[in-house]
């Protein structure tokens, strides 16, 4: 389904080294405010362990460096004019910062030369594995590619379920009916989609827009302050689309469900479904059996394919012996109570 292909791709080329501070790696910055402006322009970490020994062909500087156990105590194992050397063999380039690990510091002389070379100095109580994996997930965030969708966001029984169609279908009043039944609102009207790591899709909403929603003929409302937080989230995996239009009576829909045709987000397939919508439809009701739908092919009872299979199978019967007529009904025998 091409209808997402023409988005426009946000993505940051940078991010300055103080944004490292809202990171869960827990940063204490040993400098001061040096540094705090320099650009980080690669997502990917450096342990920048052969360049601290002079071999700096392939050293990627404009990365977040770790100094770990390897590094600290290497430099630690040299005498002080070797030292020295062996860490201006880094500093010589543009380093944006520097992380220690379990809250170490530098030698004086050293953090002497990270203040000369407007080098930022930070220190983590983690070990080298555990700030890897929380910086990876961090910057791998904030360099994330990320599009705009006019569109609305809801956790259906756990499932992320985004409404999308023409201006004026019904996308705010069928997700205000859910919020009504017990589901929260993501975002309404704007959802902003951020591609993590290679198969997730999080959508989220805006500063500006929150939580509030366009009622049309009623105006905005605040669906947090009126339901309560039960109501909202902020975030949520999207897993669905859900493409409302008008019914036409000459086009083509889903009978069996058996084959899918998902929607390309960012490189990432979606589940994509058209529903029709016309006066009278409960689209409130068939969206929460969507969604519980998705939870049984989620694990591992797919419809539509057992019901394929139990037809298939009824029409082998048939061409062969004739059966009893019980085989043409559910049950063997109505019970007494004619219930």
């Amino acid at each position: 389904m091409d209808i997402f292909k023409n988005l426009n791709v946000l993505q940051q080329d940078f991010i300055p080294v103080e944004i490292l501070y809202k990171s869960p790696a827990k940063l204490e910055k040993l400098n001061g405010d040096i540094g705090n402006d320099n650009r980080i322009t690669n997502k990917n970490l450096s342990r920048p362990q052969l360049a601290l020994a002079g071999f700096v062909e392939f050293f990627t500087n404009n990365r977040v460096q770790i100094f770990g156990n390897t590094e600290f105590y290497y430099l630690k194992s040299l005498s002080n004019e070797d030292r020295i050397k062996s860490f201006r063999n880094i500093s010589q380039f543009e380093v944006p910062c520097i992380v220690l690990t379990g809250n170490k510091v530098l030698e004086p002389e050293l953090m002497e030369i990270a203040n000369e070379r407007n080098i930022a100095v930070f220190s983590s109580p983690f070990d080298s594995t555990k700030l890897v994996f929380g910086l990876s997930e961090f910057l791998d965030d904030q360099f994330a590619p990320q599009v705009v969708v006019h569109g609305s966001l809801v956790d259906v029984y756990g499932v992320g379920m985004m409404f999308h169609g023409q201006s004026g279908i019904g996308k705010s009043e069928v997700a205000l009916d859910l919020v009504e039944r017990g589901h929260r609102l993501v975002a309404d009207d704007i959802v902003m989609l951020t591609k993590k790591r290679e198969s997730i899709l999080m959508g989220t909403g805006t500063n500006t827009a929150q939580h509030f929603m366009e009622i049309r003929g009623l105006g905005i409302i605040n669906v947090r302050e009126m339901f309560g937080i039960r109501s909202t989230r902020f975030q949520k995996r999207l897993e669905i689309i859900v493409h409302l239009e008008q019914y036409q009576p000459d086009h083509e829909y889903t009978r069996l469900g058996l084959e899918d045709e998902p929607a390309n987000i960012l490189g990432i397939d979606i589940q994509f479904l058209k529903l029709p919508i016309f006066p009278g439809k409960n689209i409130t009701v068939i969206t929460e059996v969507i969604a519980l739908n998705y939870l049984l092919r989620t694990y591992g009872y797919n419809a539509p394919k057992v019901f394929a299979e139990m037809l298939t199978n009824s029409i082998a019967k048939k061409s062969g012996p004739q059966q009893a007529f019980h085989d043409r009904r559910m049950i063997t025998y109505f019970q007494g109570d004619n219930e």
